[in-house]
């Protein structure tokens, strides 16, 4: 069959008004980014929805797999179009039934009539429509109630559009339509998919990783890229901020004790991301934490860990099971990756009982017993960035500002 249109309708991003434009503007852009390479078609943006045409139909399935990837589309459907002539759309309804005529189907007919002016009102097309089908096809028999299929016929302006299936895309906003967050970005399977949670929503997503060489191994930091490039596909770009956290994680290990050790490096690690975050004016922090999924993770802890910044942290996947997270890593394809066998910084140095319900109070006197300000300024100005998109690194570069800093012998204490 070959199909003269795809429909794409906009969900959640109908509540727009004011700033709609702004969003159908990036929800183009993002379309035509994720279409690169395709051929055979061109999109073409209205109030209510999109029209992506089809010169031909030799990429359609693949623009089809793209199009559930874009955040900003509520679903879609690949329609026959017929100009706004009944016996023309009765040819179109032929064209879609040539898949169906090898057993008996049934069917209903549903009508919109967003062009008012068209001759013939909504319960006129239907009776028309399903007359002509079981006149013409003997297997097939009405059933409005639960039929095996639905034929769809919309009459707007630009033609009467036919057409059988909504396919759901990813919904949400436009991605890079909010303002930007940092994400804490381990080797796991939670961190990728909260990423993709805020990017759903529109917010921008830089990451930070944490890394301790020798403990953790080129392999490792490797993964982490990998990901990163997976997360790129719909967005564009990616900036990804590379910690040497090793110095500072180490002395964390010989002074806090072991069952408080958890508590005080992630305590650390939002202390460096924040800093990060500020640099790169990002409004708040996220994590992949999901509710007493470990240690670090109930109530209590994130309490002392939070302690430590001001800055709000977004943990989208929060209240989420493991098998929905799993699902969603498997539809995004992180899944595979963040199964690799090779350790983040945290899953090192996890010491053996680890506090669950952690008191502030402790974990503040433990960290007070050592100075921590020049392991805080090495490991700022050990931070690599990198920006990555789907085809893998296309820039690499040092955080000049905070090597800047460094030489200038400014003072990270308030960090403390």
């Amino acid at each position: 069959m070959e199909y003269s249109h795809i429909i794409v309708r906009y969900g959640e991003l109908t509540l727009k008004s004011g700033n709609r434009n702004q969003f159908l503007k990036k929800l183009t852009k993002n379309i035509r980014y994720n279409l690169q390479g395709l051929k055979g078609f061109h999109v073409q943006t209205k109030h209510d929805r999109m029209y992506i045409h089809l010169d031909n139909n030799d990429d359609v399935v693949e623009i089809m797999n793209r199009l559930k990837r874009v955040p900003g589309i509520h679903n879609f459907s690949p329609v026959l179009r017929a100009p706004l002539d009944i016996e023309e759309a009765k040819k179109a309804v032929d064209n879609l039934l040539k898949t169906k005529l090898d057993k008996e189907y049934t069917f209903k007919i549903q009508t919109k009539r967003p062009n008012k002016n068209f001759t013939h009102n909504t319960n006129e097309l239907n009776n028309i429509f399903g007359s002509h089908v079981l006149v013409n096809y003997k297997n097939l028999k009405v059933n409005v109630k639960q039929p095996d299929f639905i034929i769809n016929v919309e009459v707007r302006s630009e033609g009467i559009f036919i057409f059988t299936d909504f396919i759901k895309g990813t919904g949400g906003f436009p991605v890079n339509t909010s303002s930007k967050a940092l994400l804490l970005l381990s080797g796991g399977i939670d961190s990728p998919v909260a990423a993709h949670m805020l990017q759903v929503k529109g917010v921008e997503v830089e990451m930070v990783h944490f890394q301790s060489p020798p403990f953790t191994s080129a392999d490792a930091l490797q993964k982490i890229f990998d990901l990163t490039i997976k997360l790129s596909e719909v967005v564009g770009k990616i900036k990804l901020h590379v910690v040497n956290f090793t110095k500072l994680q180490t002395e964390i290990v010989k002074c806090v004790p072991s069952n408080y050790t958890m508590t005080s490096t992630r305590r650390f690690m939002l202390r460096i991301a924040e800093e990060v975050a500020k640099r790169e004016g990002c409004l708040a922090l996220a994590t992949g934490e999901s509710l007493g999924q470990v240690a670090s993770q109930t109530l209590e802890s994130m309490n002392c860990i939070n302690n430590v910044t001001n800055m709000p942290i977004l943990r989208p996947l929060l209240s989420m099971d493991k098998v929905d997270i799993i699902k969603i890593a498997k539809d995004i394809e992180t899944l595979e990756i963040s199964n690799l066998p090779f350790e983040d910084c945290c899953t090192i140095f996890t010491p053996k009982a680890p506090k669950t319900k952690p008191r502030l109070e402790k974990i503040v006197a433990y960290e007070s017993r050592d100075d921590y300000s020049e392991l805080i300024d090495d490991t700022l100005t050990s931070i690599e960035t990198y920006i990555f998109d789907k085809n893998g690194c296309v820039i690499e570069q040092d955080m000049k500002e905070i090597a800047e800093k460094k030489e200038q012998k400014e003072d990270f204490s308030d960090l403390l």
